[in-house]
């Protein structure tokens, strides 16, 4: 079975973050501080990427 990419439903604001970390299973925190320096050292370039995750990233099926 393969892994894949969805927004978290525990999230701050859209779920990316917690996302890419339960998919590459780190902490969400880390994963968040990489994206505010993303986002402070690349002038806004993380912001960008995190917008387009927002939109492309599914969240998961809901199981029943």
């Amino acid at each position: 079975m393969s892994k894949k990419l969805y927004k978290s439903h525990k999230k701050m604001i859209c779920g990316v973050c917690a996302g890419i970390a339960e998919f590459f299973n780190i902490d969400p925190t880390i994963v968040r501080l990489i994206a505010v320096l993303l986002s402070l050292g690349g002038v806004g370039f993380g912001i960008v990427i995190y917008v387009i995750a927002a939109v492309v990233m599914p969240f998961p099926p809901i199981e029943s």
